[in-house]
């Protein structure tokens, strides 16, 4: 940063000040002192000069009011700058708040406690609470309204300082003997602050000021330090919180009065003074500092007592009260910013944002691209990149640095595009104080050692590809030195981070480099020179002073010093024409010209002209030529470019108001003098005098002037010359092509074309009848709206593959800025099929897209893209259509496959004999049975009529629910599907046994071979042939349960002497207990008596449940003879007698009739008065026919 002092506004009377404060929002100056003299001024600038604009110091006073209502001297001032609300004080402790009403300052409010003097007053962060302290001890805390809050004394403690916390939770106190207290909002103590910086301070302090930074303009980096004390003897510490243990320590080495942070926390401005050994006066000072405690500048303030300072509220000004003036100071900020490729890189702090927002505005097209970057340190830029160095954050990628240079990479340097696009980084162990670049290099700098990158970049490769090429080779050489060796060029390996941080006496503080030298400046005023790209230490030069600021004009013969006080100087690298033995003296020293300026804070050398430069001097630009200035340009801009004759500056402070929506307004051209006489004479003189004006002082930018003028008025021998001056070779093709030409309209038309008047060229051509040139003319600027326009209005038909075309180009021109709608319209007109289904599919227009598959011809090569557009949106039919459509019916079957169609897919695979869908099937089978899914394993088989294995896998679940105890219900509908899958299966092997053996046989015949094959083919026969038998288990479990729970005992009985068949299906212990109950119900004990035999003989069975069993048994049998009626052994014993007899399923019991009904299709049989209540088979659920 640059500071100057630019004004100074005296109190009348001569009256003391005491104190100012200035309000951030609005721009009031409140400044109290003596006699109550407490004034409110507003400076502004009143021109609406353009030329003016954005000056960094408008300073007309625009208000000068004195407020009465004190009685003593004003001795504290404090805004309130949500509610506009000015609150003072004077010695008598009387506190009045201001307000402003149609410009004028009013007493609001007035309180006094007649007690003790105010010695300070803060608002929170927003406006809504002040907290007043006074001497004695007191401390109130009261609304924005005026009501009290809160009040307390605070017994034996004198107060003199008072801060609120950004979150207005915490209040910090200074005692008047040098302590800060910290209290919470209601005013209950806390803690004492540690005071780090006072250690080994004898003898007694004062504060001399705290302020708690809030946090409005976003802090510079995450966990920046924002609380700042500072105490009378000079020294300061800057805290991150209030209980930080290591905060920043500065000793200022002068004694201070008042401190301010800026508006965005970034510098701290200490005022005070500092008692001089040789002189006899105090000198007063002001020092700048970040918040890390580096120090900036000083600036030196003319008078005898400072008593206070305030930044303005964009940090570009500061108000200082010294003795009875108000003198102000400009400062120019180092932005972080650059220009590269005509976009300017720029960035800013936001409050709700911990990054930087790094904006990458392009000035020709006006876009913005914006990136954010944590902790960033700098920007540099050069050509078409620039490079943002940043604290490294702890990611994979430092982790890959640290393991490929073995080192803690604490920093990154990013490479990026005008775009800011990232192509390449490099992490780095040093503190990248300073960097510059160079078409090939990023040179940057710590305080002890420099490192250089060659760096490459890829031309024409997308930054996907970029990112592949920097991780595959490890692009770029790199290189550390310590500034105190002296590099030769053997010794260039790889980089070695750690000789870097041993410490220096004279530490590096700017550098520069073109493509052939590196400067870099030392503290002590040295400066080395090395060259470049091989690093050789060449020679060193002496300075007197500090340099701040570096540059080497274009063909690295001359450097430009600007020093810590803002001198510029000049110094000559290489030696001048001087001849003989008078050089040898001057090598060692360089060649220091007499040139010399104060005041200045920017330069620029032109990039084609080594003796000019370009330079900002306070508000004042000046262009040297040969040393010689031209007449300066009123601007506070910073110097982006320096090329062809122009300046290109940029009004940062502008742009910084609204940093989210840059204007082209605050981009400045400037040309110097001689582009503006040149073109002053071509204008009022004429091109001959021009051309000789042009000839004494030659530039190519002037060349190409004359040449444009002479081109405007025909003047073709002129122009080619001028061409041919400057080196512009499509110029002289143009002038020679001109010269073929017959017809002077013709020539005219050509020459408004090359000057980009479009519209001028094109009339002249339809005037002149040539249609055909003006739609040329237009193709080749891509206007094809214009073109389809032309067409269509000329007279006689137009060509019809131009009209495509026309008709193509606009439909892409709406599919860019993805308006399908307006696309297809063309596209339609256009007969562009391609384009047409890549807005259908974009649109959703699935209809369209079915239409267009029909229209296609066969085998046309957009139809596999149809079809995949339909598989991406779960069509399956209209994706299936499209590949057989174009013979594909492989990838027909693929995308039935992936969208689950695998009947579909099996159908197609047999229409077409494919073979690997048994591959596929069991393929995504597996993958549903690995993840658990056996019943959509099932339904898939089902679908592709793998029966049996469905059938296995129903099985399978079946046996498992009956293991888990299930519901009964549950299992035999388990089960019954499992066998209607196996009737299925049968049914299958029948029909194509029926299908394989063509010609006249018999039914049976077929049933014979289907059997056969059956045979031949399933190694699972207990799933074949007893595929029922699950499934009757369980429904005769029901039916007898049924049956007891409806009273029919005697059927129940018999129903669960059936079910003795299915042990391997039903647990033991459920039949027979099931058989005992129903017995016992039907008072057949014999038979009961058997099944608790069988009960107690279980194995399965625990002692205990035995013994309970045994237990039952015999209170049963105590009671009744084990014996059965005569009726039921007779029953049991002719069944048993004719053989095994079907059993009805609707009552459990045996069919005696010779005539039954059967159902077709598990095969079981009911009688047919039974079956005639039912409409649906009890077992398997088919319709009774």
């Amino acid at each position: 940063m640059f500071i100057y002092l630019s004004k100074k506004i005296a109190i009348p009377n001569n009256i003391q000040l005491k104190c100012i404060s200035w309000n951030k929002g609005q721009g009031f100056i409140a400044c109290g002192g003596d006699d109550s003299v407490l004034r409110v001024l507003k400076l502004e600038s009143q021109t609406d000069d353009a030329k003016l604009k954005g000056l960094a110091a408008p300073s007309n006073l625009s208000m000068n009011q004195t407020l009465e209502g004190h009685s003593g001297a004003v001795q504290v001032v404090t805004w309130n700058e949500q509610y506009e609300k000015l609150t003072t004080s004077d010695q008598n402790g009387l506190i009045i708040v201001w307000m402003l009403y149609k410009g004028v300052w009013y007493e609001e409010m007035i309180n006094n406690r007649n007690k003790s003097v105010v010695t300070s007053m803060s608002w929170n962060a927003d406006g809504q609470k002040i907290c007043i302290v006074y001497e004695d001890g007191a401390v109130i805390v009261g609304s924005v309204n005026g009501n009290r809050i809160w009040g307390k004394e605070l017994k034996g403690i004198q107060l003199a300082h008072v801060a609120w916390s950004p979150d207005s939770r915490i209040l910090l106190f200074g005692t008047v003997n040098g302590e800060v207290h910290i209290y919470d909002n209601q005013g209950n103590f806390i803690m004492k602050m540690t005071i780090s910086c006072l250690t080994n301070v004898p003898g007694a302090v004062r504060i001399a000021g705290i302020h708690w930074y809030a946090g409005t303009g976003g802090y510079v980096e995450p966990d920046c330090p924002c609380l700042a004390i500072c105490f009378d003897n000079g020294r300061c510490q800057i805290m991150r919180f209030e209980n930080d243990e290591n905060p920043v320590c500065i000793d200022t080495l002068m004694s201070v009065v008042s401190i301010q942070w800026n508006h965005c926390g970034s510098v701290l401005a200490v005022a005070g003074s500092l008692k001089a050994s040789n002189v006899e006066k105090e000198l007063n000072l002001v020092q700048f500092y970040t918040p890390f405690g580096e120090h900036l500048r000083t600036l030196k303030v003319p008078g005898k007592e400072m008593a206070g300072v305030a930044w303005e509220g964009r940090g570009l000004r500061i108000g200082l009260a010294v003795d009875s003036y108000i003198y102000f100071a400009n400062i120019r900020p180092d932005y972080k910013w650059g220009y590269c490729c005509s976009t300017v890189v720029y960035a800013y702090t936001k409050p709700e944002r911990q990054e930087y927002c790094v904006v990458f505005w392009d000035t020709k097209n006006n876009e913005k691209f914006v990136k954010y970057v944590k902790s960033l340190m700098s920007i540099t830029t050069s050509g078409d990149f620039c490079i943002l160095a940043s604290k490294a954050d702890d990611t994979q990628a430092q982790q890959d640095a640290e393991l490929e240079s073995g080192s803690h990479a604490r920093f990154v340097l990013i490479l990026c595009n005008s775009i800011g696009t990232p192509l390449d980084s490099k992490y780095i162990d040093i503190d990248p104080l300073f960097v510059t670049m160079t078409k090939t290099h990023v040179i940057a700098a710590s305080k002890e050692a420099f490192y250089l990158w060659q760096y490459r970049v890829a031309k024409k490769l997308t930054a996907l590809e970029i990112n592949q090429v920097t991780k595959t080779k490890k692009e770029g050489r790199e290189r550390v030195y310590h500034i105190d060796s002296s590099p030769s060029a053997a010794n260039d390996n790889s980089p070695d981070f750690s000789k870097a941080s041993t410490a220096t006496r004279d530490p590096i503080c700017c550098i520069t480099a073109t493509d052939k030298t590196l400067i870099v400046g030392r503290e002590s005023g040295i400066i080395h020179r090395y060259s470049l790209p091989n690093v050789v230490l060449i020679q060193k030069y002496t300075l007197n002073n500090r340099a701040y600021f570096l540059s080497v004009n274009c063909n690295s013969s001359r450097l430009a010093i600007i020093d810590i006080a803002g001198v510029l100087t000049l110094l000559d690298l290489e030696v001048r024409g001087a001849a003989g033995d008078s050089t040898v003296n001057q090598v060692s020293s360089g060649d220091p010209s007499k040139f010399e300026r104060k005041d200045v804070w920017d330069m620029k050398w032109a990039n084609d002209n080594p003796d000019l430069f370009a330079m900002m001097e306070k508000t004042r630009m000046y262009v040297f030529r040969n040393l010689d200035p031209e007449e300066p340009i009123q601007t506070s801009g910073y110097i982006c470019n320096f090329e062809d004759l122009e300046i290109k500056s940029v009004l940062l402070d502008e742009i910084m108001k609204d940093p989210e929506r840059p204007n082209k307004d605050n981009l400045i051209n400037f040309e110097i003098r001689s582009l503006r006489d040149s073109r002053a004479l071509i204008e009022k003189v004429g091109i001959e005098d021009a051309s000789q004006f042009i000839e004494d002082n030659p530039h190519p930018r002037l060349w190409r002037l004359l040449a444009e003028a002479a081109l405007q008025k025909l003047d073709l021998k002129t122009a080619e010359q001028a061409f041919v001056r400057c080196k512009d070779y499509q110029g002289i093709e143009f002038v020679k092509r001109l010269g073929n030409l017959q017809s002077e309209p013709m020539k005219q038309a050509e020459v408004a074309a090359y000057f980009s008047r479009f519209e001028e060229a094109e009339r002249m051509y339809l005037n002149m009848d040539r249609r055909d040139l003006a739609i040329s003319l237009r193709i080749k600027l891509g206007d094809w709206f214009r073109v389809l326009q032309l067409l269509k209005t000329g007279s006689g038909d137009c060509d019809d593959t131009l009209l495509e075309q026309a008709y193509n180009a606009i439909g892409d021109y709406f599919a860019d800025r993805q308006k399908w709608i307006n696309a297809v319209q063309y596209y339609l007109q256009g007969r562009n099929q391609e384009r047409l289904a890549e807005c259908y599919y974009m649109l959703e227009d699935y209809d369209g897209l079915e239409r267009l598959t029909t229209v296609l011809p066969e085998n046309h090569k957009l139809l596999p893209e149809i079809g995949q557009m339909f598989a991406t949106v779960g069509m399956c039919e209209q994706a299936v259509n499209a590949y057989l459509k174009c013979n594909q019916p492989k990838s027909a079957v693929d995308s039935c496959v992936h969208l689950n169609q695998w009947n579909k897919a099996v159908e197609l695979a047999r229409t077409h004999n494919m073979k690997e869908i048994k591959s596929l099937l069991s393929k995504y089978a597996s993958h549903l049975l690995e993840k658990n899914k056996t019943l959509e394993a099932v339904e898939l088989y089902r679908k592709a009529h793998h029966f049996l294995d469905a059938a296995k896998l129903m099985f399978k679940i079946a046996d498992e629910e009956a293991k888990k105890r299930t519901r009964p219900l549950r299992v035999k509908k388990l089960y019954v599907l499992a066998a209607r899958l196996v009737e299925n299966y049968h049914e299958q092997v029948k029909t194509s046994q029926q299908s394989k053996t063509k010609g006249k046989k018999s039914e049976a015949k077929f049933a014979l071979a289907g059997l056969l094959e059956e045979d031949a083919t399933s190694s699972d026969n207990r799933i074949v042939d007893n595929a029922w038998r699950g499934a009757e288990a369980y429904h005769f479990f029901l039916l007898a349960q049924r049956q007891l729970y409806g009273g029919y005992m005697e059927t129940a009985m018999r129903t669960a002497m059936h079910l003795r068949e299915y042990e391997d299906i039903i647990p033991a212990v459920e039949i027979y207990s099931l058989l005992a109950i129903c017995s016992a119900a039907n008072r057949a004990f014999g038979t009961c008596s058997q099944a608790f035999i069988k009960l107690e003989s279980l194995e399965s069975l625990e002692p205990d449940e035995r013994q309970q069993y045994q237990d039952l048994a015999l209170e049963i049998f105590i009671k009744h003879t084990p014996k059965d009626s005569r009726m039921m052994e007779r029953q049991r014993s002719s069944e048993g007698a004719e053989g095994k007899l079907p059993t009805c399923i609707v009552s459990g019991l045996p069919i005696q009739e010779f005539q039954f009904w059967m159902c077709s299709v598990c095969k079981h049989c009911a009688q047919e008065q039974e079956i005639g209540k039912y409409s649906c088979c009890p077992l398997c659920h088919n319709p009774v026919a």
